[in-house]
């Protein structure tokens, strides 16, 4: 007994041991973060440069709005910029005597079309100053290019490459590796184009989504070919000609063909730029980092005058009910934000920002219903992203103007239901289920056995109604009649340009032009911009560090299979019937 006794209690010590040291471990650990970031924010120091030039280059992905992330190597913070304080440093440097000029150093660039159609129209708002833009790259894909293009010196490294054959986009599709392990898809949908369901039941694109896809990679490209040739001087038949013989085949031929300017390596670039700076050859050249010059030049938190505020509110993700996460724009976040900016009598604007594929019908309509009464009672405005598709239509669609990149991906107005029949996988793996309801169709949508007639039937009821709730509020805020916008709508994709024509889009710019439009209608001049939801950074980080260390996790264990898994995890949270661009459509 007493050996019992004893074995008991050196667990128990032991259990409890080990409970502090973790205890202690965890206190080590936040004691390193929070020492981290009060000598991050002690080493934040005034930027103090002359004949300076400012280097843009994009070592992370460029999102809709910036953010400090911990960095768990350094224990520190790292910054990430967001769309629009890059360009409101370019709008900086442009006014800055002290910045000679702009070095694109185009290492890698992360962002969808439309956010580097708005970066290259800074940057071509940046050359009214009369001052230089050299760009150089070891390789340029199709986008780095593109946003190269603008510059008065293009250079590429001698041995580099450049991607110039033209868009392509790929869909994966997955019904045959469903049935193989005895998992049935069951969808129920409205609109013909409505391809988010697609590579679920179909091994193969259909017309329909094929007709679509090729539209708007079709756009895009035309988009990216008269840019191209504005600021490069060659035509477009030209270029497509070029794209079409794949004549573009090393850095000779990128050369021979005028798409760049010369073949330099980089420290080749850096005495060109010595010479254009008037430097002498053992001088260095002042440069001043994107990140640092933005920090250095955002507006002061405290005004000792206070203005009229428009306020800019961001949607940026897959929108589903509740609270807003990284990536994911939630109901109850962005229809508070809506309604705090809507009763709040500083603000006498709103600009709603936009870049989702979609997402939940009802927390769409809940998205909705605040916009619309924002709209009623001052001027709304909603600019597009790289994407405001389905239910990132459906939020934006009781704007008084909608503004999008020519490059924005749109529109997709459609509804569908997805949910999985797993009796087969059940069955094989020896697991059968026994169901005890009180009613009918207490166990409706059961994912254990096959959906029955009369069920489908009341789920294609249900999305029938919502598709045309959506319609109905698409042709109120558009003022078209619904038969139009039934028959521009049913699911289909367009670019912003397209969607323009067709009067899904008033205007094509960017957010500058959105936020210009809103002051003009609200009648101002002299205004502050104030972001809503407002951010308390510290609390978000630390909510997110073990997301995102979870994240970096799975990245590195799966390699190159992480964007599927992803994927997956999309599908899993897909509660309800959905509003959604189609899935896994990658452009490139």
């Amino acid at each position: 007994m007493k050996a019992i006794l004893k074995k008991f209690m050196g667990n128990v010590l032991a259990g409890m041991l080990g409970s502090f040291m973790a205890f202690g471990l965890m206190l080590a650990f936040c004691f390193f973060i929070i020492t981290g970031i009060v000598m991050s924010l002690a080493q934040d120091k005034e930027l103090v440069y002359e004949d300076a030039v400012l280097r843009l280059s994009f070592d992370t992905p460029i999102s809709e709005q910036s953010s400090v992330q911990p960095d768990m190597i350094k224990f520190s913070l790292k910054s990430t910029l967001g769309l629009k304080a890059i360009t409101d440093a370019i709008k900086s440097a442009k006014e800055d005597d002290q910045i000679r000029g702009i070095y694109l150093d185009l290492a890698s660039l992360q962002a969808g079309f439309a956010s580097v159609q708005e970066l290259r129209n800074a940057l071509i708002d940046f050359k009214k100053s009369e001052k230089f833009i050299v760009a150089h790259a070891d390789s340029y894909t199709h986008g780095t290019y593109y946003l190269a293009s603008v510059a008065d010196e293009l250079y590429l490294t001698p041995e580099g490459s450049l991607e110039f054959s033209g868009l392509s986009a790929d869909i994966v599709f997955f019904k045959s590796m469903l049935a193989k392990i005895g998992i049935e898809p069951v969808v129920i949908r409205h609109g013909k184009f409505k391809s988010a369901v697609e590579p679920f039941l179909q091994d193969e694109i259909s017309e329909a989504n094929e007709k679509q896809t090729r539209k708007y990679v079709q756009s895009l490209w035309n988009t990216l070919l008269e840019g191209i040739s504005e600021q490069r001087d060659i035509s477009v038949e030209q270029l497509n000609e070029m794209a079409d013989k794949l004549s573009i085949r090393n850095s000779a031929t990128a050369k021979s063909f005028g798409l760049v300017d010369e073949l330099k390596y980089k420290d080749e670039v850096f005495a060109s730029l010595k010479t254009q700076l008037e430097l002498d050859e053992d001088e260095k050249i002042t440069f001043v980092e994107l990140g640092a010059y933005a920090k250095n030049n955002k507006s002061p938190l405290l005004e000792l005058e206070k203005k009229p505020e428009i306020a800019l509110i961001y949607a940026e993700g897959d929108i589903h009910m509740g609270k807003s996460t990284q990536g994911v724009v939630g109901s109850d976040t962005l229809a508070k934000a809506i309604r705090t900016a809507r009763e709040n009598d500083d603000v006498k604007a709103i600009v709603l920002r936009v870049n989702s594929p979609g997402g939940s019908a009802l927390a769409s309509e809940v998205i909705w219903r605040e916009a619309s009464l924002a709209q009623k009672v001052k001027p709304l405005i909603v600019s597009f992203g790289n994407v405001a598709a389905s239910g990132g239509y459906y939020i934006a669609c009781a704007a008084d103007e909608i503004v999008a990149e020519p490059n924005t991906i749109t529109g997709s107005i459609g509804v569908f239901g997805l949910m999985f029949n797993a009796e087969e996988l059940m069955t094989t793996l020896g697991m059968n289920t026994h169901t005890v309801k009180s009613n009918t169709y207490s166990d409706i949508m059961n994912p254990t056995r096959k959906m029955t007639v009369d069920e489908r039937a009341i789920i294609q009821t249900s999305v029938e109604e919502v598709y045309d709730t959506f319609i109905s509020h698409v042709a109120e805020g558009r003022k078209m009649e619904k038969s139009a916008v039934d028959a521009i709508a049913q699911g289909r994709v367009w670019t912003g340009i397209d969607a323009k024509e067709i009067g899904l889009v008033d205007t094509i710019g960017g957010l500058n032009t959105s936020l210009v439009s809103a002051a003009k209608k609200a009648k101002l001049t002299d205004y502050s911009i104030v972001t809503y939801p407002a951010k308390d950074e510290y609390e978000r980080m630390i909510k997110e560090l073990l997301g995102e260390v979870k994240a970096s996790v799975i990245e590195e264990e799966l390699g190159s299979s992480s964007p599927i898994y992803q994927r997956f995890k999309k599908v899993q949270r897909l509660k309800g019937v959905q509003v959604r661009l189609p899935f896994f459509l990658e452009v490139h």
